[in-house]
């Protein structure tokens, strides 16, 4: 399944996943062995591979002819792609989508072959061992479109209100391969249109740009996510030869002194954090488990996730747009030290993840903010300079969200003068025993009163407590449920109450798999702060943050 909707009309595509692929590991024991695996999955969920490092070879064969575009929409975490025996991509992170276009393909069956590596080196700056699972896998959907001489790549629409009235900035990008006829673009959104004459188009991309107004349409809101279909087509002699549907929603993000406004009106963030992971799927999620973690998530009472610590599925977007479920996306990367972010790969590989993270998922109503570098190192002027670096990146894509970055970085942290949102990840009573409102306000103060972040709206973007699913103990020792439970009340009793947050985000909404490398107190080699286990089974604070996040709405 690729998205919620079907983003064509005119141009055919199908998946290729979603069927049985060969898969051939190429190290280790098993090296050179083919077996059939079902697509899209992870290996470390195949029989006898749960701690393979290393490549695998995924192979299919299909029949095409003509123009082919493949879209690889994840691969996990380097691909190498072959076309009967061609290389013709490669690309880096797990978590982003990349594609190969292929002109004049005679006739046939062909193969497709998809070399993933999911093993740590100096060549890799964002996967490194850490506090969550870097799977292998072509884990996301392969998609295989006939395109004809020229294609829509891409469309943006970006909504702003102006006294009442909706308008509406749309941008399409054209490729043209081969095409010298006049072509014109005409671009539909809610009964009205935008068409720009035909005119001949060199080969190439070629950006069309304009503005549309409407005065009667519905918000995208949390209570009521209105969505409006984009519908670009590319015309020659007024019939059309492609086209590009996605969908968007009228809102506005914006940031306003102490408060982060939808709309105008101030949000209060009853949030989540959550991984793509599962024991049965790895980070390879189908539709039917990522609607279920959903459908919890909401049953919390929560009104947003955010997105652990990387771009996530876009099916997740889609069912976030449908649900009104806000999202914070961030890009690629956690706890860098300024050695790590030394490495010479770490400014190119976190600038590609960034650019398709924006330009990829733009349209989604759901993101309201975007996040970078989650726990780096902004406490140093090396770091600072990445963290501005990533930022102005993000601000020459899109300046219609506000960014931030979650610091662990505890009076220490020295970039909050460069984002909208100044945001902490805070673990009062488990990694320490201060009070959690002693420790709040005091953290608060210091940012007022020692920081450039005086006056910016404030999140807490992780708090939380571990707590092994089953161990109950009336002594409510560490690591017991009873124990996770106390400490979240008084964790979100204290944040829910302190008058200058802009709201919390949970750590985490569900127990995952971490590096075996660097599993370091974790018992179990998890995560084990999810208000409910891996297989979604809730803890004894699941009613509690129920609870808590209901009355917190009613407020």
């Amino acid at each position: 399944m690729i998205r919620t909707f079907s983003m064509h009309d005119v141009r055919v595509v199908r998946e290729l996943t979603g069927t049985l692929w060969d898969f051939t590991p190429l190290q280790g024991e098993h090296a050179g062995e083919r077996m059939q695996v079902h697509t899209p999955s992870c290996w470390e969920n195949y029989p006898g591979f749960g701690l393979y490092r290393g490549e695998g070879k995924y192979a299919v064969r299909f029949e095409a002819k003509g123009n082919l575009r493949l879209v690889f929409r994840g691969v996990s975490h380097t691909a190498t792609v072959r076309f009967d025996g061609r290389k013709i991509a490669a690309h880096y992170n797990a978590y982003t989508a990349f594609d190969a276009v292929l002109q004049d393909v005679a006739a046939g069956e062909h193969t497709l072959e998809i070399v993933a590596d999911n093993r740590f080196s100096a060549e890799s700056a964002l996967h490194v061992p850490n506090d969550y699972m870097s799977y292998g896998g072509v884990t996301r959907p392969v998609v295989l479109e006939q395109l004809g001489a020229a294609y829509i790549r891409s469309v943006y629409v970006t909504p702003s209100c102006n006294g009442g009235i909706w308008h509406a900035h749309v941008r399409v990008h054209v490729h043209n391969l081969q095409e010298r006829a006049p072509m014109s673009v005409c671009v539909r959104i809610a009964a009205r249109e935008l068409t720009f004459p035909a005119h001949t188009m060199c080969e190439g991309e070629s950006v069309f740009e304009g503005d549309m107004t409407f005065e009667e349409v519905n918000e995208w809101s949390p209570e009521h996510p209105a969505l409006y279909t984009v519908t670009a087509a590319l015309l020659r002699d007024g019939v059309p030869i492609d086209d590009l549907k996605d969908r968007f929603g009228f809102r506005e993000v914006r940031t306003q002194g102490k408060h982060i406004l939808l709309n105008g009106k101030p949000l209060t963030i009853l949030g989540v954090c959550r991984h793509e992971d599962h024991p049965q799927f790895g980070c390879a999620l189908p539709f039917s488990a990522i609607a279920y973690d959903l459908a919890l998530i909401r049953d919390l009472g929560a009104n947003s996730v955010r997105t652990a610590h990387y771009p996530n599925d876009e099916l997740f977007l889609d069912l976030c747009d449908e649900l009104g479920l806000l999202v914070w996306e961030e890009n690629h990367a956690r706890g860098l030290s300024p050695e790590q972010m030394r490495n010479e790969h770490f400014e190119r590989q976190a600038e590609q993840v960034t650019r398709e993270m924006v330009e990829q998922h733009y349209n989604h109503p759901c993101i309201y903010i975007w996040g970078i570098l989650n726990e780096c190192a902004s406490d140093s002027e090396y770091g600072k300079a990445c963290y501005k670096k990533q930022l102005d990146l993000i601000r020459s894509l899109d300046r219609s969200r506000p960014c931030s970055f979650a610091s662990c970085k505890f009076k220490t942290d020295i970039c909050f003068g460069l984002p909208e949102v100044v945001s902490y990840n805070i673990y009062p009573r488990w990694y320490h025993d201060t009070p959690c409102r002693a420790y709040l306000a005091d953290l608060y103060d210091w940012v007022q009163t020692q920081t450039e972040g005086a006056g910016k709206p404030f999140l807490v973007t992780e708090i939380g407590a571990g707590g092994l699913y089953g161990y109950r103990t009336p002594y409510a020792s560490k690591w017991s449920e009873e124990f996770q439970a106390q400490t979240l009340k008084e964790q979100l009793n204290a944040v829910l109450s302190f008058s200058d947050c802009s709201g919390v985000y949970l750590w985490q909404f569900c127990d995952i798999r971490i590096s075996e490398e660097w599993w370091g107190t974790r018992p179990r080699t998890m995560n084990n702060k999810g208000i409910v286990d891996e297989y979604r089974r809730p803890k004894l604070c699941y009613d509690m943050v129920k609870e808590i996040f209901s009355t917190a709405k009613r407020r």
